[in-house]
């Protein structure tokens, strides 16, 4: 426990430090973030982190998540990207003589979708418009989902609520961690009220803390089948990347898709 307190707050502050710089660090530390997260995932599926298609799935991951607004004047089509990333697996089974199989594209495809999108979209709400307020909202708002779910889980947790994904995990705790969210964002407007309004901050409360149980309950699901505990260890006490930004990863795409960020 002690070891998972330090490395929190030793994380936490760190992440929050370059969050709050910006640019190129804040840029810099998710590229960094997204490269550990996809080797934890090819490691996670007992896929060479080393091999050609691996390294295809790795430099489109990049792209998608390289800070181009900051470091150059061009951006390139995200869905070009993909598409490209995407082709080149496919050939890559043929030129193999299918050693590389189609379902090894389709993880692959899939990882570098599910952490390059995410990571993107965490960098493109820091980047835009009051992109501090934003990302600090929705920061806050998953963390006290978690924290929220988990006391009341404790307190007041009588009903399983998916037993054979995550057995400790609750209803009751479920709607604490949604009402600690809404509550959370509301907050946001007492600083920012020209920025946020409290229907909008109900709204995005809501909607973090559901879709965040939903990231985090999807990654559960993916460890119990492959049979891990962690995706990684790169934080002690907390295991890797994905596991501490599994609601990350969902969240900031789905706020960004459903138009709720001005």
């Amino acid at each position: 426990m002690k070891q998972r307190v330090v490395t929190g707050v030793l994380g936490g502050a760190g992440f929050l430090a370059l969050l709050v710089w910006g640019g190129y660090a804040f840029a810099g530390l998710l590229l960094l973030l997204a490269v550990i997260g996809m080797y934890e995932y090819n490691r996670m599926n007992r896929m060479n982190p080393n091999g050609l298609s691996a390294g295809v799935a790795l430099i489109g991951t990049i792209l998608l998540v390289f800070p181009w607004s900051v470091w150059t004047n061009w951006s390139p089509n995200w869905e070009a990207i993909a598409w490209v990333t995407l082709f080149a697996l496919f050939a890559i089974t043929v030129l193999s003589k299918n050693k590389v199989q189609l379902d090894q594209v389709a993880l692959l495809f899939a990882g570098m979708v599910y952490i390059g999108a995410g990571f993107q979209y965490m960098l493109l709400t820091r980047l835009s418009e009051h992109g501090l307020f934003w990302t600090l909202l929705i920061c806050v708002c998953i963390a006290l989902t978690d924290s929220g779910a988990y006391f009341t889980g404790r307190l007041m947790g009588r009903t399983k609520l998916w037993p054979s994904i995550s057995p400790n995990k609750t209803v009751e705790g479920s709607i604490g961690g949604i009402v600690v969210s809404i509550v959370a964002a509301c907050c946001f407007t007492l600083y920012a009220p020209e920025l946020l309004s409290v229907g909008q901050a109900v709204r995005l409360g809501l909607v973090i803390a559901v879709v965040g149980q939903m990231g985090d309950l999807i990654q559960s699901a993916y460890k119990r089948v492959r049979g891990i505990k962690d995706t990684g260890s790169l934080l002690p006490g907390h295991g890797g990347v994905l596991d501490r930004f599994d609601s990350w990863l969902i969240v900031f795409p789905f706020i960004h898709l459903l138009g709720l960020l001005p």
